[in-house]
């Protein structure tokens, strides 16, 4: 499975309240799994940024 599938799979496990909280800072601005997942699913360099942190504090499974 690829970074963003396992993203989207994760997110959509997250009870609706989660979604809104922080998850990342990414080039110092704070990123809810809402905002994340509008940046993955368009495919935007800041996208890939939170896909390599996300794996990175092993929040993808």
């Amino acid at each position: 499975m690829t970074k963003k599938e396992r993203f989207l799979q994760t997110y959509a496990n997250l009870p609706i309240a989660s979604r809104n909280e922080i998850i990342v800072v990414v080039d110092g601005e704070p990123m809810t799994w809402k905002a994340a997942k509008i940046e993955v699913e368009v495919n935007t360099p800041t996208g890939m940024k939170i896909l390599d942190k996300l794996e990175s504090m092993d929040l993808l499974k």
